[in-house]
């Protein structure tokens, strides 16, 4: 093996149980600076496993006990990566292509050409490389692709986003229902962000915040000179959306002319550019959202029904903030620690009064709304908690069911404290600091709730 490549840090693990075999390819391994292993039997070499990875395993397919199939199984359960290469004897090349199938780089014949198998050798390392370096690129842009986490701790949320996590691994179009903030372009993201496509991009467009006017030329594309001012070729979202998703924001509100367009793009997954006559195909997954009621728009005929059952496939449907308070004092402690390290700011906790009043606002934005209150507090509260008067709004609690909100309100506070104790290891004074109030009244609402220390 005099003219293989040097190769260093590469480790190969030699499974024979022939022991001329074991040092004769030992020998040849480590002169080209191999970290060498050897096993007489399947055992060891299981042992020899689990006490690291290994780049090559060269695997005799014949061995009492366990046979080199068998054990090639065991291997790819530990290491899924592993790079097996098959030795085999001449009349046994059945075996060998059956390894193949199994997962197996390649396989050699017995007796063992060295330059042949050094030869393999190289190409497995080389393909192995590749293979985990294209994992690492994948696992790096889902990191950097990753979406913010829904947060929401009520039933009604998790029902949402055991939906969004089930569809995502189908194709299905998708339409997301709920009021403006609730949150439907963070829902879509996760649903793509799931799926096989999350290594293409979810392209995003605001249909109610386009012009009528523009609304073709941002979903087709145009050509150089297809109108005034077009001094440039020009892709559409749904071209930029080719292996991924494209995200329909208030799909209620486009025009009944580019309703009859958008049918025949979601039909036939073909169009052409404002201005051109090329035939343009994209395959690309629909997810839309919308906040108006559809069905009333049929009836009026401001919505064709025959796009409103083409979209209509999977419906998810966001309950406003009002219907699932519970979700409150998670996204507030999110908010906090979001816009603290946006603003280089010590993380501050939440006054139970100001968490109160937080709770018992009707919330007409939303969880837009929220966030705005807490960056907005963020700004102005100072450690160790953020207070009422860091708040700009006074208490919007309708006058009706203030009894069943106040028993509400309690319930969260129970829980609010609990989590908080829990966060700080039951450490009083800590706890209470993060609570904004004293050790004193912490005590008290401890024992008014009938907390308790879990027992290690």
């Amino acid at each position: 093996m005099a003219n293989s490549e040097k190769i260093s840090q590469s480790s190969i693990l030699i499974v024979d149980d022939e022991l001329s075999v074991r040092d004769s390819l030992s020998k040849w391994f480590r002169e080209d600076g191999f970290k060498v292993g050897s096993a007489e039997n399947a055992n060891k070499a299981l042992t020899l496993m689990s006490d690291g990875p290994w780049d090559v395993i060269l695997l005799d397919i014949k061995m009492p006990g366990m046979d080199g199939l068998e054990l090639q199984k065991r291997i790819m359960e530990i290491d899924k990566s592993a790079c097996v290469i098959m030795i085999t004897a001449f009349a046994a090349v059945d075996s060998a292509v059956q390894a193949l199938k199994e997962g197996a780089f390649d396989y050699v014949t017995k007796p063992v050409d060295p330059e042949h198998l050094s030869h393999l050798v190289q190409n497995a390392l080389r393909t192995k490389k590749l293979t985990d370096e294209n994992w690492r690129l994948r696992q790096q842009m889902s990191e950097l692709s990753g979406v913010e986490e829904i947060v929401g701790e009520s039933s009604q949320m998790q029902k949402v986003i055991d939906l969004a996590k089930t569809v995502a691994q189908t194709d299905t179009t998708v339409m997301i229902r709920g009021e403006s903030g609730t949150g439907k372009e963070l829902v879509a993201r996760t649903i793509h962000a799931n799926s096989a496509r999350k290594y293409f991009p979810i392209i995003t467009v605001n249909c109610g915040a386009v012009p009528e006017t523009l609304l073709e030329s941002e979903l087709f594309g145009h050509e150089k000179g297809a109108f005034t001012g077009a001094q440039f070729r020009r892709k559409g979202k749904f071209e930029m959306a080719d292996g991924g998703t494209i995200f329909l924001d208030e799909i209620g509100t486009i025009s009944q002319k580019m309703q009859v367009q958008l049918l025949r793009v979601l039909e036939t997954k073909q169009f052409t550019r404002v201005g051109g006559n090329e035939m343009i195909s994209s395959d690309f997954r629909v997810i839309c959202a919308t906040n108006r009621d559809l069905e009333a728009a049929i009836g009026d005929g401001s919505f064709r029904e025959d796009l409103y059952y083409r979209l209509n496939v999977f419906t998810i449907f966001i309950p406003p903030l009002r219907e699932r308070r519970v979700d409150i004092p998670p996204l507030v402690d999110h908010f906090v620690q979001k816009y603290a390290t946006l603003m280089n700011k010590q993380t501050v906790g939440i006054a139970p009064e100001a968490m109160d009043l937080l709770i018992r606002n009707r919330w007409p934005g939303n969880i837009r709304e929220l966030e705005n209150v807490i960056e907005r507090a963020m700004v102005l509260a100072k450690p160790p908690a953020i207070n009422t008067g860091d708040l700009p709004f006074q208490l919007s609690q309708p006058h009706e069911a203030v009894e069943q909100q106040d028993d509400l309100i309690t319930s969260m506070e129970k829980i609010h404290i609990a989590k908080v104790l829990a966060k700080h290891n039951w450490n009083i004074t800590r706890s209470a600091e993060a609570l904004g109030i004293d050790r004193v009244t912490l005590y008290s609402k401890i024992s008014k709730y009938g907390l308790k220390k879990p027992q290690a």
